[in-house]
């Protein structure tokens, strides 16, 4: 059975952006796409009438944003099977366990309801640290089709993982790939201080462009298809990955890098990426 797209939304206009992102990819991939809105439970007791009205109209209004979203991806991509839910439970948990039967999973940047803290990114944060499947953050602009697709490798797990998503998306796209990889050049020193090293940075360019066409190789045999450019840069991932989101159409990060700190579920390249990102960011694990 094909695992659908699941997207959240709220009635807010970010999440309309997001339904809209999620129904042109299940175009894409052929595949049902699952809208879904939570409810928080309300913690005023049930016997206070007031309680009971406001839990009544709630509802009332979470099934209109679902009839409205099921009318929008009709309207779009008629040819998408489409199902929408009304889930009551705390956001982070429901779509946690929702993602685990998913192919990817949908957020808007920020929200209404439900998903207020989306604003500051606090629960695609906890998505992307926490959900069993890629996570979409649509967010930013949404350049046009010849636009790249941007993938940031460090060679960890997570980048492998991201850049099987991001070439398969460029397939299905006809969109360029990017493969992006940057290093620092300056080391930890103690007591806080940061100091450069002197080393030929002409060789080190050379030695990671070579690594890097050889994590790439197997994937341009299997993909003839997509065009593949290879970009190295001295710098910070986030910050370098900040600026190709500038003119890309998707960035695609793995959600924990190779410098990533024993415990840490979402590497700090992720998080800058989700609060910042100029176009729409995946998460892939």
């Amino acid at each position: 059975m094909t695992l659908p797209i699941t997207v959240g939304i709220d009635g807010s206009s970010s999440a309309e952006r997001a339904l809209g992102w999620a129904a042109a990819e299940a175009v894409l991939r052929h595949t049902p796409l699952d809208i879904v809105h939570v409810n928080p439970p309300i913690t005023v007791p049930p016997e206070i009438p007031a309680a009971t009205a406001m839990s009544a109209a709630i509802a009332t209004q979470s099934r209109r944003w679902l009839n409205d979203a099921v009318d929008i991806v009709e309207a779009v991509a008629p040819e998408v099977p489409v199902t929408a839910e009304l889930i009551e439970d705390q956001v982070l948990d429901a779509l946690t366990r929702r993602s685990s039967h998913a192919q990817l999973l949908v957020l808007g940047s920020r929200g209404i309801g439900g998903f207020a803290q989306l604003l500051v990114g606090s629960v695609a944060i906890a998505l992307a640290a926490h959900a069993r499947c890629p996570v979409a953050v649509v967010r930013g602009a949404v350049p046009g089709p010849t636009a790249p697709i941007v993938v940031g490798i460090d060679g960890s797990p997570t980048s492998d993982a991201a850049l099987a998503f991001a070439v398969d998306e460029a397939s299905l796209r006809s969109a360029p790939l990017v493969a992006y990889h940057a290093w620092r050049d300056t080391v930890h020193e103690p007591g806080g201080q940061h100091q450069p090293f002197v080393l030929d940075w002409n060789a080190i360019r050379d030695a990671e462009e070579k690594v890097l066409a050889q994590r790439l190789g197997g994937w341009q045999d299997r993909y003839p298809d997509v065009e593949i450019r290879h970009v190295v840069e001295r710098d910070r991932p986030a910050q370098g990955l900040l600026r190709q989101s500038a003119r890309a159409q998707l960035v695609v990060v793995g959600s924990r890098g190779r410098g990533g700190l024993t415990g840490m579920l979402l590497g700090s390249t992720s998080h800058a990426l989700i609060h910042h990102g100029a176009c729409p960011v995946v998460v892939a694990r």
